[in-house]
């Protein structure tokens, strides 16, 4: 079906027939959008004839086809055929303009650019069908403002813009419109067209120097003065205003090697500054010739040097003369004079002069600053007189000068003030000393010594190598005792020779330049028990005769408590003691019923030996003799008896000899005997044991009787 077609409507478009048609009665009916669905009557059929009618035009960019789905049925509702699809396809007319994406375009390109170079590019958009004639665009240029020369060109088909011209100059135009002209059918005739408006501003480089409006300039300033403008230069540049490309950078060429001056940019009016940030001198340079040039903050965009087309002037200040004071020139002035000179001794000073007659008359000179109070100055003539004793190896001394402030003023009292540096050459007044008064010597090393150096706070002239000699004192024997050997110009080491006990031991030890000017320093030798110094210097025992014993809070409690334990357990001891000696000395109730045989058999004892006050016990590997001394009235001299316990258990006798004591004797059963020495007799024990003797003997123990 042709888009938006004229009629008449009803607009016969198709018939539907049915192949069952010649057999039955048939009914012809359709459904679908544009039927009973949007957009609705759209479309009908006659249900007699299957004829396919569209009742109005219809818009393809609205609908683009319909999907119809036609029926036929006879009149009692049966079906002889399946539903029939039906599709109707809106043909596409040429009736949209291709429109332009936006109204005005807006684009920028830099003048002096290449030629091709892209501006730009415009698109356009086309409602009808894709792909067809209707939708094929073509785009062209119609018109340039300003027209001539012709500078730009358009692609046909893309839109894109280019330049077709390098003479983009942003100083002649800025900017140029452009009336662009999109049409479809391939930009035939009769093709629907549309036009906008394309507006290209031209961007501004750096194609222009500044130049100074002036070649030569005149300026004045008086001496003597500082931060003073003195004159403004002025340039023209083309490029655009308060950009990079029209700002102005000044340099000083030449005439400025002293620093005197500066310039600067007055960031509103693009004019340089010229400024004095030195103060100049009129009997020095009665006139200074400058040599400026100017550029600009953006690089040159052109090709080639930029020092030959670089914009140049002259600026030729003169200085004014001032009625000035004195000149303190050098401000630091230096005189030499030695150490050990006379008290009275009057020496060149400072000298200040008036610039304008390079002349000291009339010029009086005042101390501002004497730290030690050595000299006094002049009033007149600025000379010094020494008036203490010079010493170089003053403690406020540095490098060996001596600084004192002078103020010089002339009769209008204009002054200026200086510095007199007063160099003192050294002489020998120094003997070498030994800084470090008491040393320390670890005995216990393996080789005691320690080293001693030596220091002269005059030049090394007067200084070192050194000589270390042990000053001896009369009735005394140091060089006997203690050695000195050196070890560089400034160091010896210290010997002692003899075996020496702990302790502090004073000597004295003489150390002369290389002139022979010496100086004896007294030494503290504290001869220690130590590895190292510093373990020697918190000891106070015999061993070091000085030094200082601190005890930490935890040693003390430690010893508090070790204390306390100690009487703890002498306590524990005289308690037990004293218990036991109340306790009645009585027979165990199971001696009686062991039985003792006495044997005649000589035979060495088996485990211990028994001393005469009550059997005492020692081991002796397995073999133990008990020798015995008189131990009762039962007991027979020069005989010996065997007693031998019958059961191997742990049983206790007792002496008469000692009391409180117990002593064990292992039998060879591996059975304990305690021997108590107490208040019976042995012939008690005796008669108590000897109706038993009979019975089984007890092996292992032998009693030796004398």
């Amino acid at each position: 079906m042709q888009e938006n077609s004229l009629g008449p409507f009803p607009l016969f478009l198709q018939q539907i027939q049915s192949d069952t048609a010649q057999n039955y009665t048939i009914f012809y009916s359709i459904r679908g959008p544009g039927v009973d669905r949007e957009p609705k009557n759209l479309f009908y059929v006659e249900r007699d004839t299957g004829n396919l009618f569209c009742t109005r035009p219809v818009d393809r960019e609205e609908y683009e086809s319909f999907e119809l789905i036609a029926f036929a049925t006879t009149p009692d509702g049966y079906t002889p055929e399946l539903p029939l699809p039906l599709v109707i396809r809106i043909e596409d007319e040429n009736d949209n303009y291709p429109i332009f994406t936006e109204k005005t375009y807006v684009f920028t390109i830099s003048e002096n650019c290449r030629v091709g170079s892209t501006v730009g590019q415009v698109c356009a958009t086309d409602k009808d069908e894709p792909d067809t004639m209707h939708t094929r665009l073509k785009y062209s240029i119609i018109e340039q403002l300003p027209a001539y020369p012709t500078l730009f060109s358009m692609h046909p088909t893309t839109g894109v813009i280019t330049t077709s011209s390098s003479q983009l100059d942003r100083e002649l135009i800025d900017k140029y419109q452009l009336k662009i002209k999109v049409q479809d059918m391939d930009g035939q005739y009769f093709g629907l067209q549309t036009t906008s408006i394309c507006i290209i501003n031209i961007d501004d480089v750096n194609d222009n120097l500044p130049t100074f409006t002036r070649t030569s300039y005149v300026a004045s300033v008086e001496e003597n003065t500082v931060d003073v403008e003195i004159l403004r230069v002025t340039v023209e540049d083309k490029d655009l205003m308060n950009t990079a490309n029209w700002r102005a950078n000044y340099t000083i060429l030449k005439g400025n090697e002293n620093e005197n001056f500066k310039i600067v940019t007055d960031p509103k009016t693009n004019e340089g500054i010229l400024c004095v940030v030195k103060p100049l001198n009129y009997e020095e340079r009665k006139q200074v010739d400058l040599q400026i040039v100017v550029v600009n903050e953006a690089p040159y965009s052109k090709e080639g040097s930029l020092r030959s087309t670089m914009s140049t002037a002259t600026v030729t200040v003169n200085v004014k003369n001032q009625d000035e004071g004195p000149e303190c020139s050098p401000r630091v002035q230096t005189i030499q004079t030695k150490e050990n000179v006379p008290v009275g001794t009057e020496i060149q000073g400072y000298k200040a002069y008036d610039p304008e007659t390079r002349s000291s008359s009339g010029i009086r000179y005042k101390k501002l600053s004497d730290p030690k109070e050595w000299v006094r100055i002049n009033e007149n003539t600025g000379s010094i007189t020494i008036f203490r004793n010079l010493d170089r190896e003053a403690e406020m001394i540095r490098g060996g000068i001596y600084n004192i402030t002078i103020l010089a003023s002339d009769k209008d009292g204009r002054s200026c003030t200086g510095t007199l540096g007063i160099i003192l050459q050294d002489v020998n007044d120094n003997g070498p000393s030994i800084p470090k008064h008491t040393v320390v010597i670890c005995k216990t090393v393996l080789s005691p010594s320690v080293d001693i150096v030596a220091i002269d706070p005059d030049e090394p002239i007067n200084g070192p190598p050194f000589d270390f000699r042990l000053e001896n004192i009369p009735d005394s024997d140091i060089e006997r005792t203690w050695r000195l050997t050196k070890i560089n110009d400034t160091a010896a080491r210290l010997f002692y020779e003899k075996d020496l006990p702990f302790g502090t031991y004073r000597i004295s030890v003489r150390v002369a330049d290389r002139h022979g000017r010496s100086l004896i320093t007294p030494l503290n030798v504290l001869l220690c028990d130590c590895v190292t110094e510093n373990d020697c210097t918190l000891r106070t025992d015999a061993r070091t005769g000085g030094g200082d014993v601190r005890l930490g809070k935890w040693a003390i409690l430690a010893i508090l408590l070790g204390i306390a334990l100690l009487f703890c357990i002498l306590f524990t001891l005289v308690c037990g003691g004293t218990g036991a000696a109340k306790q009645p000395k009585v027979f165990p109730d199971d001696l009686a019923q062991q039985n003792l045989i006495v044997s005649n058999t000589e035979a060495p004892g088996d485990d211990k030996i028994c001393s005469t006050d009550g059997f005492t016990t020692h081991t002796v590997g397995s073999l133990a003799q008990g020798v015995c001394g008189t131990m009762g009235s039962g007991v027979k001299n020069g005989g010996q008896e065997s007693i031998e316990m019958v059961k191997g258990g742990h049983q206790t006798l007792e002496s008469c000899r000692g009391t409180g004591h117990h002593h064990t004797l292992d039998s060879c059963r591996g059975g304990h005997v305690e021997v108590d020495t107490c208040r019976y007799t042995y012939s008690e024990w005796h008669n108590f044991t000897q109706p038993r003797l009979g019975e089984e003997s007890i092996r292992g123990h032998t009693l030796i009787k004398n």
